[in-house]
């Protein structure tokens, strides 16, 4: 059975995140990813930890299943001209160097689109191609604080906060991705291909969506609410007998159905409460009066109660208590895999369900240069590059 992109080759020139999230999706996607770095090794993440299984990094394994690996030299002219040669009969190309480390590698897109014109080719970087920062070096954490995210999340109390993971890279990734099968599809019609200039900081200030809608709309800068919603009441945490439950109402059928569980009817009917600009204006009364019932009945009495009545609602799990949801068990969200230097792993599955072109586990995270044989061996530069 092949994949949604069996067809697809991708040169992966990128490493750390953002850029093997997306080439992972691709190659899960069935696109056949060559994962290229220096000799010995070059993607950071192989050295990140722990945890490391016989000297294998588990951050490296999240993001590099389904990949081929060879190891090149690109300040060598034998390196740069074997890039050319894989370029010549693949789809896509994708770094994540800094702003002009192609062009002095010669291997910017113009130049590669002379031997391809067909080539996509995705440069990933912190603050783009363009503009006054386009020099300065991007990491997740520094892009949290600059793009407004670490404003809005945490509370008066705890001050400014980052996510749990590095949220900015994941989500770039996910907008190359989309990009570059966007670019994919158009060459269809078009018959070539184009560049595409993604960076970190667009990627996070996009992801402000309503929030950033909120102070565009109002000139009112937005704070942190830690875990309540900006716009919607009731939609945060409350404490329970035994620890905290999510609520999250959306309408205002909900919203009276949440009080008619909870045997306080007549907060539905309050004219402070009765639609949801009324409950984000009135928002500290209501959550006190909520949150002394909450107090009163332990969480899975909420959870079950809730959900029978259609309010949406969860408990806070652990990360132990997500890896045993029978949910993603059934969904297949955690998978096993043999590798050669690490033995039998695990890994998060992927959440794509496609019917007729399942997401498959064809390859393992590769090691370093493991398919050098394969890939550069039928290559006329091959014999002087490594």
């Amino acid at each position: 059975m092949t994949g949604a992109l069996s067809n697809i080759r991708v040169l992966d020139l990128s490493r750390v995140l953002a850029g093997p999230y997306c080439t992972m999706i691709l190659g899960d996607l069935g696109a056949e990813v060559i994962k290229v770095e220096a000799p010995g090794g070059s993607d950071e993440t192989r050295k990140w930890g722990p945890p490391f299984k016989n000297g294998v990094s588990a951050y490296y394994l999240s993001t590099n299943r389904n990949k081929k690996a060879i190891t090149v030299d690109l300040k060598s002219k034998n390196g740069v001209q074997v890039i050319k040669e894989l370029v010549s009969e693949s789809d896509v190309i994708i770094n994540n160097f800094k702003t002009g480390t192609m062009e002095s590698y010669g291997l910017d897109y113009d130049a590669l689109a002379k031997i391809n014109p067909q080539i996509v080719y995705c440069s990933i970087t912190g603050f783009g191609e363009t503009g006054p920062d386009r020099n300065v070096p991007g990491y997740d954490f520094i892009i949290q604080a600059m793009s407004g995210l670490m404003s809005i999340t945490g509370n008066k109390e705890s001050g400014p906060q980052k996510t749990g993971v590095a949220i900015t890279d994941i989500l770039t990734g996910l907008y190359a991705c989309i990009g570059i099968q966007g670019a994919l599809l158009e060459r269809i019609r078009s018959g070539k291909g184009q560049s595409l200039d993604i960076s970190l900081y667009d990627t996070a200030v996009s992801a402000l969506v309503n929030i950033g809608s909120n102070y565009l709309m109002s000139g009112v800068t937005p704070t942190a609410l830690g875990n309540e919603h900006a716009n919607i009441v009731p939609y945060q945490t409350f404490k329970t007998l035994d620890g905290e439950i999510v609520i999250a109402v959306g309408n205002d059928n909900q919203f009276s159905a949440l009080c008619q569980i909870m045997n306080v009817q007549h907060l539905s009917t309050d004219e402070r409460f009765k639609t949801n600009p009324q409950r984000v204006e009135n928002r500290k009364e209501l959550i006190s009066l909520l949150q002394e019932v909450f107090s009163t009945k332990p969480t899975a009495f909420w959870h079950m109660d809730c959900r029978a009545n259609n309010i949406p609602c969860g408990p806070i799990q652990n990360i132990e208590q997500v890896v045993n949801d029978p949910q993603l068990a059934a969904r297949n969200m955690f998978i096993e895999h043999d590798h050669p230097t690490a033995g039998k792993i695990k890994m998060i599955g992927s959440p794509l369900k496609l019917s007729r072109t399942p997401v498959n586990m064809k390859h393992h995270p590769p090691n370093p240069g493991e398919h050098n044989d394969e890939i550069l061996g039928r290559l006329s530069s091959s014999k002087s590059i490594i």
